[in-house]
């Protein structure tokens, strides 16, 4: 009879995606995936094999949860497509304060993912799982720019598939410029102006 496991896979994954997010899979060690797990190296690849097959997991993990937190933002119809927008920013923004208490940025699985091309190109997965993240955000952020755009918060000049562009190309940034030491306030002002191709006056 199989020994149970003595961690929450669940938890482990969530532990993993904390330091790839923030340090890359070249730059996390198995030695802090361990720490940060708090389970022994034995145990992390007894269940997950390798830390390949850890940061995929983590990866597909990461993507669902974040997906389904700025989800629910985006597609919350109590409020303007132009404030969805923002409240989208403020999540970002909120997510880098908190990193910044505990003495670093927040990063993201996903931009990370996105500036290592050896990673990438070693694993089609991995291609295929930005891929998916990338159509599924892009078409929330549709979705919020022509609500928007129907309640006249957004400008009808913009093409809402560019509009989406726009605003992932600014979370991407803040991302990176968070990792700079950039405090939240300097964020929010780069974000604000980022969107005031899109927004109408006082939206």
């Amino acid at each position: 009879m199989a020994r149970p496991r003595a961690f929450d896979e669940t938890a482990v994954l969530d532990a993993a995606a904390r330091e790839f997010r923030v340090h890359g899979f070249a730059g996390t060690s198995t030695e802090q995936l361990c720490g940060a797990a708090g389970v022994r190296r034995s145990s992390l690849y007894n269940t997950f094999v390798s830390k390949e097959e850890l940061f995929l997991r983590a990866l597909r993990r990461y993507v669902e949860v974040t997906g389904a937190r700025q989800r629910s933002v985006l597609a919350d119809e109590s409020v303007s497509g132009a404030q969805r927008l923002r409240d989208l920013l403020e999540l970002i923004i909120g997510e880098e304060q908190e990193a910044r208490s505990r003495g670093h940025a927040a990063g993201c699985m996903v931009v990370q993912s996105l500036m290592d091309p050896d990673l990438r190109g070693r694993d089609p997965r991995v291609a295929d799982i930005l891929e998916g993240d990338l159509r599924a955000r892009i078409s929330q952020l549709e979705g919020a720019i022509r609500a928007g755009q129907s309640d006249g918060s957004v400008s009808r000049r913009i093409d809402p598939a560019e509009g989406a562009l726009l605003v992932t190309t600014v979370i991407s940034g803040l991302r990176v410029t968070a990792q700079t030491g950039t405090p939240p306030e300097a964020l929010r002002s780069i974000a604000l102006a980022g969107l005031a191709a899109l927004l109408l006056p006082r939206a």
